[in-house]
């Protein structure tokens, strides 16, 4: 009797132990969404009890059976929403001076940003939705860091984060993890450059880096203010982000070019979007 109850008490440790976490997703909508989806799929499988909270108002964050689907009212229609997204996708396409393509970005990433920046706002001030997020005692949250408002819930509820992202806007990323980025070798967006350059090459890498600096601005610094008045202290952006456990990576250095990596940054670069079968 001795050996059956230590064996059932050996059984019943591993079966806790192999018990699935409760996870809280704040995802980002979009491409965001349909790679991040795969992966929630994946883990419900394994066991893992799955909350997303998103937006009434979205273009692909649908009920599906791998999780619980908690959504929240937002101030703008489904039309303005669907516009705002075609025409993002419709100027990544574009050609022409870089002078021309980065008023025309920042132009469309102001409007977009601060329809994305309202919904965070009203997730951190629907008070009975927080509640219910503080009640449920989640073990971590899953969140895109491309919007840190899902690392503002993770800050508020005392709970780690998870990152899944294939790059942020401004190198926040390379901030965050205080990840070395020198631009002899870490080509910066819109420049078309690989990873081995020339003197000249270098400075124009250089020079295409400080248009960040605006970019960020307009579209983190309201998210830093929010942060500080939902959490009651001063906090940053770059700080937010600091607190994430791990980085999950969708890149893959057969198709991006080298760069630094901090030990909790982990390359997934076959996780993107749902695969579909190819005709013969």
């Amino acid at each position: 009797h001795r050996q059956v109850t230590v064996t059932l008490f050996l059984l019943s440790s591993m079966l806790s132990l192999a018990a699935g976490g409760k996870l809280l997703v704040v995802p980002v909508d979009g491409s965001h969404w349909l790679s991040m989806r795969e992966v929630l799929d994946s883990l419900s499988r394994k066991g893992h009890e799955i909350v997303v909270v998103a937006p009434e108002i979205n273009l692909h964050i649908k009920p599906t059976k791998s999780f619980t689907m908690k959504m929240y009212p937002v101030p703008f229609t489904q039309e303005e929403l669907d516009n705002a997204f075609w025409r993002t996708s419709q100027n990544a396409f574009e050609e022409g001076p870089f002078l021309q393509r980065f008023l025309k970005m920042y132009e469309l990433a102001k409007n977009t940003s601060a329809l994305l920046f309202s919904t965070c706002t009203y997730l951190l001030h629907n008070k009975e939705l927080v509640r219910y997020l503080e009640e449920s005692k989640f073990d971590a949250v899953f969140t895109d860091p491309m919007l840190p408002c899902g690392q503002i819930v993770a800050d508020y509820l005392s709970v780690p984060s998870v990152f899944f992202l294939q790059q942020i806007p401004c190198g926040l990323d390379f901030e965050a993890t205080q990840c070395p980025k020198p631009p002899s070798y870490v080509p910066r967006i819109f420049t078309y450059l690989t990873d081995r350059m020339n003197f000249l090459q270098r400075v124009k890498n250089l020079l295409f880096d400080l248009p960040n600096y605006f970019l960020c601005d307009f579209v983190f610094q309201p998210y830093a203010q929010l942060a500080s008045e939902f959490l009651q202290r001063n906090v940053t952006v770059t700080g937010l982000l600091s607190q994430a456990s791990i980085w999950l990576l969708r890149l893959d250095f057969v198709f991006h070019y080298p760069r630094p990596l901090m030990p909790n940054m982990i390359l997934i670069g076959g996780v993107n979007c749902a695969p579909k079968k190819l005709s013969q």
